[in-house]
């Protein structure tokens, strides 16, 4: 299937979606999820059109993980974290929802499940989350 230019993460790359940014470089953009499944679930993107890692550039695959080490080691310190779910869906069957490349970003802690899929955030707590991971990759 072809790349939808008009997805919601094209959209969030263009601006004309709000967002809480939380890391940018050339090639990725990293923003929180608005239905997050852990507190600081993030979500790690390319800057340029790709459905799914089936169909991604190995530039943009290592665009990604770099960031996802990244961003992943600032979760680990915001939220005083004991290890990172990563995850990445691809295509219908497998879960996929979005169709621009993304991994999901969640610090975990021992004992402490995942909320449920489909929760909308309260978005005052969201942007403390975001506070938080901005101020660990400043470091």
């Amino acid at each position: 299937m072809a790349y939808d230019s008009d997805n919601i993460f094209a959209k969030i790359l263009r601006g004309e979606i709000p967002c809480e940014k939380l890391y940018e470089d050339d090639d990725t953009f990293v923003f929180m999820d608005i239905m997050p499944r852990a507190d600081g679930h993030c979500l790690v993107i390319p800057k340029t059109p790709c459905r799914n890692m089936l169909d991604a550039s190995p530039e943009q695959l290592a665009a990604c993980l770099k960031t996802v080490q990244i961003v992943s080691h600032a979760c680990l310190t915001a939220f005083d974290a004991e290890g990172i779910t990563l995850q990445q869906f691809n295509e219908p069957a497998g879960g996929q929802e979005v169709y621009h490349l993304h991994f999901h970003i969640l610090p975990r802690h021992e004992g402490v499940k995942l909320r449920p899929p489909g929760q909308m955030a309260d978005f005052a707590v969201l942007k403390t989350h975001a506070d938080k991971i901005r101020a660990a990759l400043a470091g």
